[in-house]
């Protein structure tokens, strides 16, 4: 049994106090001395003990009626965002709250964590200073010659569909700060090695104008990232250059997760007539994240907060 911290007697105290007024006829003055309680602590217990044994446990303290409490359908509209693999900050600046608030209601409706389904536990790591790992990753994207599936729905006929609206590929080659989180994102042709070597130039120019020197980038296995071309660049770079284990994409985990944050965030984030739209609303998507979004593991403060130099975006 849950007792209140000041609580003078347990339910078997209480009950016995009870007993000696209704069943041995001991005055409330008398029960209450030997109790070590008020007279009105002892009328409180007699008088609960006549309606019942169940009557002596401590009641609740809180209100019946909270005047301020968020209403049922807000309630209802956070937790539709968190569905959508909405940070607690993200939702609290879309529904202009405090975060608290929205941290509260998302821990008492079992929301506060969704959880890494089917993947081994997490093995959090981070470098102490900017620059001192760079994620590298390329993610695939279908070219968009006009709203498909996300907007019209689905067709019985997918070979009709896809004879229709798939247009072949594009890559969308990221970068990714290990420390400050600062990203860096292209949409290119291909993932050949020529090809990456050029974003990894442009990439580490990029962070050199906020004030990062990159000393190191860790990628996965890929063709491009395992060829001699991207070795030279690495080299010539004063870069070193470091691979995850085969069947290990948690070991480039925040690269991984950003990709995620990037495709809800701005691929699928909204409906685009073709690719060059889709591709024109990087920057401002990524700007964004970048000097706006607030992030959980960097103490609710965007990417930029963490670099030696808050330079503007370009």
């Amino acid at each position: 049994m849950d007792l209140h911290a000041n609580a003078a007697l347990s339910w078997s105290g209480r009950r016995e106090l009870a007993r000696r007024v209704v069943d041995q006829g001991w005055t409330l003055k008398a029960a209450a001395a030997a109790a070590g309680v008020s007279v009105r602590c002892a009328r409180k217990w007699v008088g609960r003990y006549r309606a019942g044994d169940h009557q002596l446990l401590d009641r609740s303290s809180a209100p019946g009626l909270v005047a301020n409490r968020t209403a049922p359908e807000r309630v209802a509209v956070i937790a539709k965002l968190r569905q959508l693999r909405m940070t607690a900050a993200e939702i609290a600046e879309t529904l202009e709250m405090p975060l608290s608030t929205v941290s509260g209601i998302l821990t008492r409706i079992g929301m506060g964590r969704l959880g890494r389904l089917g993947l081994e536990p997490a093995q959090r790591y981070e470098h102490s200073r900017p620059g001192a790992l760079v994620h590298l990753d390329v993610k695939k994207l279908g070219r968009i010659a006009r709203p498909g599936h996300r907007v019209f729905g689905r067709s019985s006929n997918r070979g009709w569909q896809r004879r229709c609206f798939h247009h072949g590929w594009e890559f969308v080659h990221v970068a990714v700060d290990d420390y400050s989180r600062l990203a860096y994102v292209e949409v290119l042709e291909d993932e050949k090695a020529t090809t990456a070597a050029a974003f990894l130039r442009r990439a580490v120019a990029f962070y050199a104008r906020h004030g990062i020197r990159v000393e190191r980038v860790l990628s996965d296995n890929g063709a491009c990232y395992r060829s001699t071309v991207h070795a030279i660049a690495c080299r010539r770079l004063g870069i070193r250059h470091l691979r995850t284990r085969p069947r290990r994409p948690q070991t480039n985990g925040k690269a991984e997760r950003f990709i995620r944050t990037l495709l809800a965030g701005w691929a699928y984030g909204a409906i685009y007539g073709s690719s060059h739209d889709r591709t024109q609303a990087l920057d401002g998507w990524l700007w964004h994240y970048n000097h706006r979004r607030r992030h959980s593991a960097l103490g609710h403060q965007p990417p930029i907060s963490r670099t030696n130099l808050l330079g503007s975006y370009t």
